[in-house]
């Protein structure tokens, strides 16, 4: 099969196409025909050797979500059958012609979603809807935000703050995001943000001072982790999911107890399949049925094809994405 494979760490170059041989499934894996691999910024992070796959992963083909149809299925899959339509979260390998997962990390392709829209979705909606939005007890996060709530999340022009937006607007919240550009803010209010702020020009701790969150999603750290905890009401929850700005930050513990806030972290790709499999199964009771019926769509910057992958790379890390960037494999 031809696949991606990043060669050395470095920049977009060292992607090549390679032949590999095609994957078997273990006994609770399927084997999907890729149509569309989705692209994201920890496939970045790991060409640049800083996010290793985990175990039984491909080490050296990126990739973390796909559609396509199941052409083989492990000895104990009961959940899928070969031909049946899926898109799925991957640990790994998903820039390929054939790719693996464990059966509880697909969701259908019904007659309402096609391939295109499905690549886009696993990683994003996974991510916000177990950050965000999950209830139960095996969820650290645990659901707080409720309809009416004031839900701030960063980076409203990607494939998390795209989802995060349609996702609570669909569910009654009022959405509050940052993006870069006065084209970016004004797409993420099209999509149901209340207000975006423009974080280049615009302090959005001090524009929102005001206005206290329950809830905020953090792909930055850094400095902005202190200015979160200025905007968060008491009782609020702050969940970092990446730290692009920096890692290392300064915490007032008295202000912490005094206003009783929760800030909790937390990382998908190496979590055990079963977690994955009860996110999976949250999904598709409450928020599959949003995708299938239309109302929460991905948004889609553009579609490449599979041997463009650097190409790809390249505009990720342009600034100048807004929405999911896809590999096209047929």
């Amino acid at each position: 099969m031809k696949c991606v494979v990043i060669t050395r760490a470095g920049d977009p170059e060292v992607l090549e196409l390679q032949e590999r041989p095609m994957p078997v499934p273990a006994e609770d894996q399927v084997l999907i025909r890729v149509h569309y691999s989705g692209i994201n910024r920890p496939d970045i992070f790991q060409r640049k050797g800083h996010y290793p796959a985990p175990p039984g992963a491909p080490p050296d083909i990126p990739g973390l979500e796909v559609s396509g149809e199941i052409v083989a299925c492990g000895p104990l899959v009961s959940q899928w059958e070969p031909g049946q339509k899926v898109c799925a979260l991957l640990s790994g390998g998903g820039y390929a012609e054939y790719a693996l997962t464990h059966q509880g990390q697909c969701l259908p392709l019904d007659s309402g979603i096609n391939f295109e829209a499905g690549a886009a979705l696993p990683e994003a909606l996974f991510t916000v809807w177990h950050n965000v939005f999950q209830s139960g007890p095996n969820n650290p996060h645990s659901h707080t935000l409720k309809e009416g709530d004031n839900f701030l999340v960063h980076g409203g022009s990607g494939g998390i703050g795209t989802t995060s937006i349609q996702l609570a607007t669909l569910l009654g919240i009022n959405v509050y995001t940052t993006a870069g550009s006065d084209e970016r803010c004004r797409n993420c209010e099209e999509l149901g943000a209340v207000e975006c702020v423009k974080y280049l020009k615009q302090n959005f701790a001090e524009h929102w001072q005001d206005l206290k969150m329950h809830t905020i999603l953090d792909i930055i750290g850094g400095e902005y982790f202190n200015k979160n905890l200025q905007l968060l009401a008491p009782d609020g929850r702050l969940v970092q999911i990446n730290c692009t700005g920096g890692r290392k930050v300064e915490l007032d513990l008295l202000r912490l107890m005094q206003q009783r806030h929760l800030i909790t972290g937390s990382t998908l790709r190496a979590r055990d399949h079963k977690v994955k499999e009860e996110i999976r199964d949250s999904i598709l009771q409450r928020a599959w049925p949003l995708v299938s019926g239309g109302q929460l769509q991905p948004v889609i910057h553009q579609i490449i094809p599979f041997d463009a992958a650097s190409e790809a790379h390249h505009l990720l890390e342009s600034g100048s994405v807004f929405g999911k960037l896809l590999l096209k494999w047929t």
